[in-house]
C-alpha cells in the first residue's frame, strides 16, 4: 500500500515514487525575465522538456545541492534517452538574483541553465501557479536574506505543461528512472 504526504497542499509521493496526475493542480502561465534580459514564460522556446525548480542561485543551503543534481541529471537523460532537458530556476530572492548576476551562478553548473526573476508581482504568478510559499527567515552577515522555501523540481513539457513533481531527497539515478517515463 502506498501513502501520500500532503505538503503545502500538494500531493508528494514516499520516496523513491513520483507523485503523478498532477496536470491542472500544479503550474501555469507566468512571464519572467531570464538572464539575457528576454521574457520567458512557462514554454521552453526550443520545446525542450524542462526541470523547474524555486530557489535561488546565489544560495549557500540547500540550493546548492539541489541546483547541480538538476545539471547531473539533464546530462544523464540526453545521454540515455537522447532527449534534451533544460534546468530552470525562478528565484525566490529577486533583490539577490538579478539580471546581471543570475546567469553566471547557474551556468556554473550546466550551460543550458536558464534563470528566472522579475517583479514582485510577476514572480507572485509563478509562486502561485505552483503553489511555492516563501519566508524569510534571517540575515546571513556573508550571504544576505535566507528563505525557506519549496524544495521540490517540476518536470516541464516543452510547453510548460506540469508532468510530475519530483523530491530532492532522490537520487540522481532514481530521478533519471522518473523522468526517462516521460521522455524519450
Amino acid at each position: 500500500m502506498m501513502r501520500v504526504l500532503i505538503l503545502f497542499g500538494l500531493c508528494a509521493a514516499p520516496s523513491g515514487v513520483a507523485a503523478q496526475g498532477l496536470p491542472g493542480m500544479v503550474g501555469g502561465e507566468y512571464s519572467l525575465t531570464n538572464q539575457y534580459g528576454d521574457t520567458h514564460t512557462q514554454a521552453d522556446p526550443d520545446g525542450k522538456t524542462q526541470l523547474l525548480f524555486f530557489g535561488y542561485a546565489n544560495c549557500q543551503q540547500i540550493c546548492s545541492s539541489v541546483l547541480p543534481q538538476m545539471a547531473v541529471v539533464a546530462d544523464e537523460i540526453a545521454a540515455k534517452t537522447g532527449t534534451e532537458i533544460r534546468p530552470v530556476m525562478i528565484t525566490v530572492d529577486p533583490v539577490v538574483d538579478t539580471v546581471e548576476n543570475i546567469g553566471p551562478a547557474l551556468m556554473l553548473y550546466h550551460d543550458d541553465f536558464i534563470g528566472l526573476t522579475g517583479s514582485d508581482a510577476a514572480l507572485q504568478v509563478a509562486y502561485d501557479a505552483f503553489s511555492i510559499e516563501k519566508e524569510f527567515l534571517f540575515e546571513d552577515p556573508e550571504y544576505g536574506p535566507v528563505y525557506a522555501h519549496g524544495s521540490f523540481m517540476y518536470l516541464l513539457d516543452g510547453d510548460g505543461n506540469t508532468l510530475t513533481l519530483i523530491p530532492p531527497i532522490l537520487s540522481d539515478d532514481e530521478i533519471v528512472a522518473i523522468i526517462s517515463n516521460y521522455v524519450g
